[in-house]
């Protein structure tokens, strides 16, 4: 992986762990979620006359993608009901990487050096470590960790799907803006039909932080697709999971959280992953 993808892609990693700071604005995870992705899908919308339209041969992945997004975030939104924040998403994170790695060597042909496989291996074990050691000393509850693991697929899956879909397409930025389009309709139709439209004035008064925090999330996922089509998708997949580092350091700077010996290890193998996927 050339140096320019490796900065983007921890650029965009910096500014996922960024909107998942913003959006502890009061509301519960569904609402949370469901309003960064309608945000996307206004800024999307404002995009798609620069853009061009996806080909034909991109559309199958656009409208698979845009399912699994949505099952990604119901169940996200499940296991924060029913487990703890620092555990839960590093395991959903933490997992989706080798799922990437195994489905991409054996389905996609599309396998990173051996430097690679060090790396994302690195990657997940300081994610794992950040889970279960650098985490509140809370037990993990079988509801909570079923409800992460299948978060995982669901990450696993658009992730690879997004990553043919835009190679297919030819124009990552079409391909980005075009989902994100048909993401946030999804998403808004799902959550009409899970709460009622009684819900969307209580969107409407976070519309500051969701259009930040979309604007956010569109720039790092869109990050992330073009960086698959320059480099292995399992590579860039582990290095985007590097959000949970920052995620880290936004919550030891700004959340004024402690920074406890557990998590300075993990974050050495994390580090550790990203150093050797470089040269992955």
């Amino acid at each position: 992986m050339t140096t320019p993808i490796l900065l983007a892609v921890l650029a965009g990693a910096l500014m996922h762990a960024s909107w998942n700071a913003l959006v502890k604005v009061g509301l519960d995870r569904l609402l949370s979620l469901s309003l960064i992705q309608v945000a996307c899908a206004l800024i999307s919308l404002a995009c798609v006359a620069f853009v061009p339209l996806p080909s034909a041969a991109a559309w199958p992945w656009l409208v698979a993608s845009a399912f699994l997004h949505i099952g990604y975030n119901v169940f996200l939104a499940r296991a924060y009901r029913s487990g703890d924040l620092g555990q839960v998403y590093p395991i959903a994170r933490g997992c989706a990487p080798l799922l990437v790695t195994l489905v991409g060597a054996f389905a996609l042909s599309d396998s990173p050096t051996a430097f690679g496989y060090a790396g994302i291996a690195l990657l997940v074990l300081g994610i794992f470590s950040m889970a279960f050691r650098g985490s509140a000393q809370h037990r993990l509850s079988r509801t909570a960790l079923a409800n992460a693991l299948i978060t995982s697929v669901f990450i696993a899956g658009y992730t690879l799907t997004d990553g043919s879909g835009a190679r297919v397409n030819g124009s990552a930025a079409g391909y980005v803006v075009w989902l994100f389009l048909l993401d946030g309709l999804g998403m808004l139709l799902t959550l009409v039909l899970m709460r009622g439209p009684g819900v969307l004035p209580t969107l409407i008064g976070y519309w500051r932080v969701g259009l930040i925090g979309g604007a956010l999330s569109l720039s790092a996922y869109g990050i992330t697709i073009w960086a698959m089509t320059q480099a292995p998708i399992a590579l860039v997949a582990a290095l985007r999971e590097t959000s949970v580092l920052f995620a880290i350091a936004i919550g030891v700077i700004w959340l004024k959280e402690p920074l406890r010996r557990e998590r300075l290890v993990a974050g050495g193998l994390i580090l550790g992953g990203v150093v050797l996927s470089h040269w992955g």
